[in-house]
Formats: C-alpha cells, sequence, structure tokens
C-alpha cells in the first residue's frame, strides 16, 4: 500500500513536475503574500500587516452575536428594476441564486453577550453592496424597530454606495435612511456603526456616518468618491494612506479601530455601558 502511494507521489512530483505549493493570499494592502490557509484561520486578517479582509453576512453574524440569538425580519424583500435598467433583474437573480441572498444587506434581532440588539450587516458579494430601494427599506424599518423597542441598532456597513441601476430612486435611500437614524436619536437610542472594507460612496455620505459611535476595523476603505476622481479633480497626489481607517481616524472621522478578534466584547462593554444589559430591557 505505502510502495504505491510513493509511485505516485514520486509520478507526480519527482519527474520533473513543480512541487505541490499549498494556495496563497496576497493581501491588497501590504501586497505580501501568505499561506491562505493562515488568512482563512485569522478569520481574514493579513498576518504580515493586520488588513481585515472581507467576510459575508452570515459569517459576520456567526462571530458577532450570541450563538442562535439572530432572529431576521424582512428577509424575503427583494429589488424590483424601477428604471427597467439592461439585464438588472438577471444580474439579481443569478446573484440570489450564488449568494443564497436577497439583497445586499441581512437585519434582525439578535443579542451580544446577553444585551439584546438590532441589527444589520451589509454583504459585498450581492452587487458590491450597493445600496437600492429594497437595502435602504430594510436599514429604515430596522431602526423603526429598534426606536419603537427601545433598542440600540449596530450596523456594520461594506458597501460600493448608491445602486446606479436604480437611479435616482437608490439616492433617495440617503435621505430616508438618514431621517431614521435621526428619529431613532431623538428617541434616546444609541447607534454604532461599524465600517468594514469598504465603505464608499452614498453609503458612507448617509447613515454610515451617523453613529454615535463609529468604529472601524483596520485598514479598511472608507471614503466617497474613488482615489483617482479626487486626484483628478482637485489635481493633487493624495498621501499613500487617504482613506484608509488610521488616516480616518487620525482626521477624527472614525471614534475607534478595533481588532476583528476583539470587535465582540468591545461591542458588548459599550452595550452595557450604556445601560443595554439584558436585565433591563
Amino acid at each position: 500500500m505505502f510502495e504505491d502511494f510513493f509511485n505516485v507521489v514520486k509520478k507526480r512530483w519527482g519527474e520533473g513536475e513543480e512541487e505541490y505549493k499549498p494556495p496563497m493570499f496576497k493581501c491588497p494592502r501590504c501586497q505580501g503574500t501568505s499561506p491562505l490557509s493562515k488568512y482563512e484561520e485569522l478569520r481574514r486578517v493579513c498576518p504580515k500587516c493586520n488588513y481585515h479582509g472581507r467576510l459575508s453576512s452570515t459569517e459576520r453574524i456567526a462571530i458577532t452575536v450570541d450563538k442562535d440569538s439572530f432572529r431576521e425580519f424582512n428577509g424575503k424583500m427583494r429589488g424590483a428594476d424601477p428604471l427597467d435598467f439592461p439585464d438588472y433583474a438577471e444580474k439579481q437573480a443569478e446573484l440570489r441564486a450564488s449568494t443564497g441572498l436577497n439583497e445586499a444587506v441581512i437585519t434582525g434581532t439578535a443579542s451580544i453577550k446577553g444585551s439584546p440588539v438590532v441589527i444589520g450587516v451589509m454583504d459585498s458579494r450581492f452587487m458590491m453592496g450597493s445600496m437600492g430601494s429594497v437595502v435602504g427599506e430594510k436599514i429604515t424599518r430596522a431602526f423603526e424597530y429598534a426606536t419603537e423597542h427601545s433598542l440600540p441598532v449596530i450596523m456594520f456597513t461594506a458597501s460600493g454606495g448608491a445602486r446606479m441601476q436604480e437611479g435616482i430612486v437608490s439616492l433617495m435611500q440617503m435621505a430616508k435612511t438618514s431621517g431614521a437614524v435621526k428619529l431613532h436619536s431623538e428617541a434616546g437610542g444609541l447607534y454604532i456603526s461599524v465600517m468594514t472594507d469598504p465603505t464608499t460612496g452614498g453609503v458612507t455620505a448617509s447613515f454610515a456616518s451617523l453613529g454615535d459611535i463609529i468604529i472601524a476595523e483596520p485598514k479598511v476603505l472608507i471614503g466617497f468618491a474613488g482615489r483617482r476622481v479626487i486626484e483628478g479633480t482637485i489635481k493633487q497626489r493624495l498621501p499613500e494612506d487617504f482613506q484608509l481607517a488610521e488616516f480616518m481616524y487620525e482626521k477624527g472621522f472614525v471614534d475607534m479601530i478595533v481588532e476583528r478578534r476583539k470587535l465582540r466584547s468591545v461591542l458588548s462593554h459599550l452595550l452595557k455601558l450604556h445601560g443595554y444589559d439584558a436585565k433591563e430591557v
């Protein structure tokens, strides 16, 4: 048996063929490479520069909330095609099939170390987390539910901005979500915004930037317009770390930078610090 095994190995790698190499991850920040298995083991964090890569919405929920505590609402809502944009309906159908998602955000109730919350998690796999009518409606309803039930909101953002296929309808979601955040704030509710990679465009220019506490993961991209657009407009070279979380923290746009492995504990501490304890709600 062992002889057969070694003969197979010799045939495959001993006769001039390249030696087997494990899959590698190339970091988009430091450009360094490391074994993909190590990157995955660290929950998609670059072992060389600490860049925090993208998670799916289900992965994010699994590592953030208490086990079996998440209850989704408005999960069956699907986007329409208000502008009859070419191939838009087909693209949505393909993404629903490949990702298992109906839209680019999941919302619901959960608890974090016993503290009840309303949570929303955007997913970059669905049209780069862009905000169309359904994304805006689900986020608005999440804030309205939290306001009605005196619950805090934690929103994980990951988006390329407003969804161009829905035109002005997508841009209207900026005002609608911002209005819902304001009503929640006026009712005394706590809103924690957690910016993940990337948080850009109309999402940054609306509800993502309106948190009472704004947290970012290390080395993630945060901004409105892209680097090339800005450089072309101002005719100047931007700093290399422009629009990274650390740059935003230095300029006061972000309150905290928290590593993924610590984020659940930090969120729990903030919730309890603001009086959202399981025994009191």
